[in-house]
């Protein structure tokens, strides 16, 4: 996994270039961030650096005992949030990571959970049909038998039931930096990016954009 950021979704917006052309773009607040671990092929196997995001007060109620005794062995502020990034680089307990790291151009994997939308029925969520809408029909929307009777006497694994939509971990690739501005962390990507203004989002340099790079 490439080093990466975490930041916050502010929201959609767009934006003029030189030509006159539109472009939709999603503005981020990333970081600050600190490494709050370092862990290294002797003690765990692998190399790799874990980052701290949005400071919270010792005496927040977010964390727990056991997570907030994490970060009283390296006497450091207790933070909300925690990402670990794989990484060959040598870094140290405490060291700031900024929006800096980027640069304008620069392609982006930014990942987040799409919005909740509650609850959703076999129709909507599997295009199933409805039943007759005539009086007396008694199934108009609704799931109907779930399975056979005596034999097997279960429902099967897997069967196209009404679930919950959203919430789901979406990864967009590719998404190029058009603007930074360090002196508030913010970062411009075209396009959009899971989830709704506010929504926490991991943001890492696109291996394609390496690679073309190395070519």
């Amino acid at each position: 996994m490439s080093l990466g950021l975490l930041g916050n979704k502010i929201g959609m917006t767009q934006i003029f270039d030189e030509k006159g052309n539109i472009i939709p773009v999603t503005i981020i607040k990333g970081g600050p961030c600190y490494v709050t671990q370092i862990k290294s092929q002797e003690n765990c196997g692998y190399n790799a650096i874990q980052l701290g995001y949005v400071e919270v007060g010792t005496n927040s109620k977010v964390l727990t005992k056991p997570q907030l005794g994490h970060f009283n062995k390296i006497n450091s502020v207790p933070f909300r949030y925690l990402k670990e990034y794989k990484t060959e680089k040598n870094y140290q307990i405490g060291e700031k990571f900024t929006v800096e790291m980027f640069k304008i151009g620069q392609e982006v994997n930014i990942s987040g959970l799409t919005i909740g939308k509650g609850n959703s029925g076999n129709i909507k969520e599997h295009h199933f049909n409805r039943g007759p809408m005539k009086h007396g029909s008694k199934h108009h929307r609704l799931q109907g038998s779930l399975g056979a009777g005596t034999t097997p006497g279960r429902v099967f694994p897997g069967k196209k039931m009404p679930k919950r939509v959203g919430m789901e971990q979406r990864t967009i690739n590719c998404l190029e930096i058009i603007d930074i501005d360090a002196k508030e962390n913010l970062l411009i990507i075209k396009g959009s990016i899971p989830g709704k203004p506010g929504n926490l989002v991991n943001i890492s340099i696109s291996k394609e954009f390496i690679t073309n790079i190395k070519s």
